[in-house]
């Protein structure tokens, strides 16, 4: 018996030592350690951080003030309206032109979990027909990117989505950063947005 509670503590201990490695970077008060770009709308509401259309209907961006390179990066999203958004690895900006790779963020059957390059090659792998399903259409989602030297990997709701090797993103630096797309008519809610940087 008292093998069996050592064993439980040393599991308990590892796990939570896991965790604490892991640093929230939305404080779920307002947008300390982020940088809003373009005119629409990113607002903190109920804990939560909300990306909205604005009057100009453009492509907006929320962007961490730190760069990271080697990482897992977790967090929940929920789709209202039109959700069509996602989240940026190793990028830069200028306006709200943006350079680097889009995990997608959007509505069913809209490849979200698949990897975008952003005013280049265009798409670089979509989920399968199959996996497309896993995405909650009108509850909190569970979104983790893990990005490793030149190797990206995605899960949504703890099903793996895509693996990508390539070398252009192996090159890459910069932010992360959440978009919100284009035409109007788009609101996203997140939350939970924490990271582990890998060396």
């Amino acid at each position: 018996m008292k093998a069996i509670l050592i064993l439980l503590s040393f599991f308990l201990l590892s796990a939570g030592n896991e965790q604490a490695r892991f640093k929230k970077i939305f404080n779920g008060k307002d947008l300390t350690g982020w940088t809003i770009h373009g005119t629409e709308k990113w607002y903190v509401e109920n804990g939560e951080l909300v990306c909205e259309s604005g009057p100009d209907k453009q492509y907006g961006y929320l962007s961490t003030d730190k760069s990271y390179y080697n990482y897992i990066l977790e967090l929940k999203f929920k789709l209202e309206a039109n959700g069509n958004s996602g989240v940026f690895i190793r990028s830069g900006i200028e306006g709200t032109k943006i350079s680097g790779w889009q995990v997608e963020v959007a509505p069913p059957d809209h490849h979200t979990g698949g990897i975008y390059e952003s005013y280049g090659r265009g798409w670089l792998i979509q989920p399968k027909p199959e996996d497309e399903k896993v995405l909650k259409a009108a509850d909190w989602n569970h979104l983790k990117i893990q990005v490793i030297n030149d190797e990206v990997t995605t899960w949504l709701n703890d099903q793996q989505i895509v693996n990508l090797k390539d070398e252009k993103i192996g090159q890459g630096k910069g932010f992360i950063a959440l978009q919100i797309h284009d035409g109007g008519g788009i609101k996203v809610r997140w939350k939970n947005i924490r990271i582990k940087e890998l060396k």
